[in-house]
């Protein structure tokens, strides 16, 4: 069933043909599911109460034992569902035996951890979920504690209307996605045997910013390889009166510009060029959407690559980025610094070494003082999945139930998530979250985080129909 050939790409374009502009979106709202949404909203305000965050207090246990009984109350047996603790974090399991046990199993995949977030920093408590003017407000609102309940209370939706699988379906959720991953890599050894995995950390749509009508969806079948290196300089130190021509703050900061200066050639993969053919019919600025078609067109314009490259929605996209994110040095005000740090985090684009990044590093900073090492914590390089016909046709089949006439775009994505534990075992894995945003409504990891509320049926529409189509044969 696996395939990568151009022929397939062909015909994922087609099926991703946008049109020249977005049309109004008109459909009548398809049929409610009234328990399933209440449950969804329900359990994502539960699930956003209970601060699921690395270190002291860590409750992301609670979440999955929360996930656990709403599967149980749903149908499921005890036991066919499994939380494990690991350090200081857990993660759960939960089988949906399908009637045919020769086939691999289906697996559905997320995380139910978040980043920390300071109340002080925040107009409303992040830990406090909060309904206001059609938002649900809380850290995991948008990653992705909402796309979890949604996905629960779908599945417990089709067990409620009688759905059989055909083939086994499995639920799981990381525990330590945003940090180390040890849970993600954990996960992904016990299920290596999956036939696919959906994502439902990964993907989504936009909304326009006037009016809520959705403009395109997208789905990502590949992601850049996180990377963290550290850089250090260590010089005698000395009394501050007594200037030394080597200083390692100095020494660290020079090796620093001269990172953040650099760029690394751009480069184009046939998912990055559908993205940019698509995408660039719904973006406004006109000077982005001809450097959008330019560069799909040859990643070798440097006029394109300059005008991607100023705009922190695509620059992510046309290339390997690196950018300082820490930096500590000295040890007193009087006195000259002995040692110097910085990491820079940098996010890779498939087909590189991290060993071959950092070297190219080293020569971008050109300090002979500064040593340069792999502090890569969760991490590991990953193939892009192949263009699947089955899920390219099931999800959009299901996104155009849950909002017709949308226009579906292949993407790659510029963080990173469990599917690259999945892909780098061999198995597929697409980012695919039905909820839509704006892009001015996007907080994740920052404050304020939300998700608007008018995902809620849609996204019940398209889990029901896109699960019940992967697991069905």
């Amino acid at each position: 069933m696996k395939t990568s050939t151009l022929a397939v790409m062909t015909a994922l374009l087609s099926l991703a043909a946008a049109p020249a502009a977005a049309k109004p979106h008109t459909a009548k709202p398809p049929a409610a599911f009234p328990q399933a949404e209440a449950q969804a909203l329900d359990l994502a305000k539960q699930l956003i109460a209970m601060r699921s965050v690395r270190g002291p207090g860590n409750r992301t246990g609670d979440v999955a034992a929360r996930i656990r009984d709403s599967l149980i109350a749903g149908g499921w047996a005890p036991g066919d569902i499994v939380i494990t603790p690991l350090k200081d974090t857990a993660y759960i399991i939960a089988s949906w035996k399908g009637s045919s046990p020769a086939l691999k199993p289906l697996v559905i995949s997320g995380h139910i951890d978040v980043v920390e977030a300071n109340p002080k920093d925040w107009q409303r408590d992040p830990f406090t979920p909060i309904v206001e003017n059609g938002y649900l407000f809380g850290r995991g609102a948008s990653d992705m504690k909402f796309d979890a309940a949604v996905a629960v209370s779908s599945l417990i939706e089709m067990r409620r209307q009688g759905y059989r699988p055909k083939r086994s379906i499995i639920l799981e959720f990381s525990g330590d996605e945003e940090t180390a991953m040890y849970t993600s890599r954990e996960i992904a050894k016990q299920l290596s045997n999956a036939e696919l995995v959906i994502n439902i950390d990964g993907g989504g749509g936009a909304f326009d910013e006037t009016n809520f009508k959705p403009l395109y969806w997208s789905w990502q079948g590949a992601e850049k390889t996180y990377a963290d290196y550290r850089l250090e300089v260590t010089n005698p130190g000395g009394h501050s009166s007594s200037p030394r021509p080597d200083n390692a703050i100095v020494q660290l900061a020079t090796a620093l510009e001269r990172i953040g200066a650099y760029h690394f050639k751009p480069e184009l993969s046939p998912l990055t060029k559908a993205y940019f053919e698509k995408a660039a019919a719904f973006e406004a600025d006109s000077k982005l959407a001809a450097a959008m078609l330019a560069f799909a067109a040859n990643p070798g314009d440097e006029v394109a690559a300059a005008t991607l490259r100023a705009s922190p929605t695509y620059v992510g996209k046309i290339g390997t980025t690196c950018v300082p994110t820490l930096v500590s040095g000295g040890h007193a005000e009087n006195a000259l610094p002995q040692r110097a740090t910085a990491t820079v985090n940098c996010r890779i684009f498939p087909g590189h070494k991290q060993a071959d990044i950092m070297a190219e590093l080293t020569r971008a900073a050109n300090v002979l003082q500064v040593t340069f090492t792999d502090i890569t914590e969760g991490g590991i390089a990953s193939p892009a999945s192949p263009m699947r016909p089955d899920f390219i046709a099931a999800a959009d089949k299901a996104i155009k139930q849950a909002w017709p006439g949308v226009t579906v775009i292949p993407a790659q994505s510029s963080g990173a998530s469990d599917s690259m534990w999945f892909r780098a075992a061999g198995v597929p894995s697409y980012g695919a979250s039905p909820s839509f945003s704006k892009d001015s409504d996007d907080f994740s990891h920052g404050l304020n985080e939300r998700v608007h509320l008018s995902n809620i049926r849609p996204g019940i529409i398209y889990y029901t129909s896109l699960f019940t189509d992967l697991s069905s044969k």
